[in-house]
């Protein structure tokens, strides 16, 4: 008696060809979409907007999208572990307090970055602690402390500007090399480092599988708990270096600083097509967001429209990039 086997089975009679084709094309607009529209934004802005073009603008892009592009990096590690870290803004703002006061008041500026560091890995230490150890929401954790140090900083101040007259505190965010900034040469050293970290080491490999699947990781012997600690770990010490090399630039140290830059951070994230569910995302795809919003920005400005209008175009790709996230996971076997 002859068997018919799935490979006999003519492909029009294959019912699966629409899901997959949906999921395929889904995935490719995650994977895809973002670098392509960065490529047409900037080829438009390129093409119609001369001061777009200069050495001058193009660096400047650079150098404002760098801070931004540390934290999301670190921030990558965290989204992808299945973490969230609403505290940055405010670790970069309590980094640079931290440094520009400790100098204001005559001390060494080596020694108060270090403290600023030191400062940005505690709060990170912190907020991976209690999320683990408690079993506390991390968005609940993070806010939280984003508010307690925010005030420490407040604190510190005592809601007034820092201003550090030292030249060897200002030289650090000011030192240039191939007429790139410190932050610059910084943020892709941030990003070399993490993909390194991610594809090419063990505990990148761990930091997937417990976004992934945080039970199938436990048992497959994964210290779960130490991996989410070190990965806000790292993210506090980003946001410090960040904050440092801010406070360094502009001779200053303010509370007030880095309003916002949590909500930026995811949004660079999120829109370079990490999945804000975890277990999926890449440093690339993050570097591609913080360039696509910061060119946005810069096109903003040279067209002179309405703020405003930024908020509008940003909120619309966070949500259609979660929501092509959503689908492409619902899709998905």
């Amino acid at each position: 008696m002859e068997t018919t086997t799935l490979a006999q089975v003519p492909d029009d009679d294959v019912p699966v060809s629409t899901d997959s084709a949906r999921a395929r094309t889904l995935a490719q607009l995650r994977n895809f979409g973002v670098p392509l529209t960065l490529l047409a934004l900037f080829v438009a802005l390129y093409a119609s907007e001369g001061s777009f073009r200069s050495r001058t603008n193009l660096t400047n892009v650079l150098e404002q999208s760098a801070a931004l592009g540390i934290i999301a990096v670190a921030g990558t590690l965290v989204l992808i572990a299945g973490g969230f870290d609403l505290s940055v803004g405010a670790t970069f703002a309590l980094a640079g307090v931290v440094a520009a006061k400790f100098v204001s008041d005559g001390g060494d500026p080596w020694i108060g970055f270090v403290l600023a560091i030191g400062a940005g890995a505690l709060v990170g230490a912190l907020n991976g602690m209690v999320i683990t150890k408690l079993k506390v929401n991390a968005f609940i954790v993070t806010l939280a402390t984003a508010l307690i140090f925010r005030g420490v900083a407040e604190r510190l101040t005592g809601g007034t500007l820092v201003v550090v007259d030292n030249d060897s505190f200002r030289s650090l965010g000011r030192w240039e090399l191939l007429d790139l900034r410190t932050v610059i040469w910084v943020w892709i050293a941030c990003a070399v480092l993490a993909t390194v970290i991610l594809r090419r080491t063990v505990f990148g490999r761990q930091v997937y599988a417990v976004g992934g699947n945080e039970e199938a990781a436990r048992l497959s012997g994964i210290r779960v708990d130490r991996v989410r600690i070190v990965v806000f770990l790292f993210s506090g010490m980003a946001a410090a270096l960040a904050g440092i090399l801010t406070a360094s630039r502009i001779g200053t140290g303010q509370a007030d600083a880095g309003a916002g830059l949590e909500l930026r951070t995811v949004a660079a994230i999120v829109v370079g097509g990490t999945s804000i569910r975890g277990g999926e995302g890449a440093i690339w795809r993050t570097v591609v967001g913080v360039l696509l919003i910061g060119i946005i920005n810069n096109g903003f400005n040279l067209k002179g429209w309405d703020p405003v209008y930024q908020d509008i175009a940003f909120g619309a790709i966070i949500l259609f990039a979660a929501a092509v996230d959503a689908r492409v996971r619902s899709s998905t076997p």
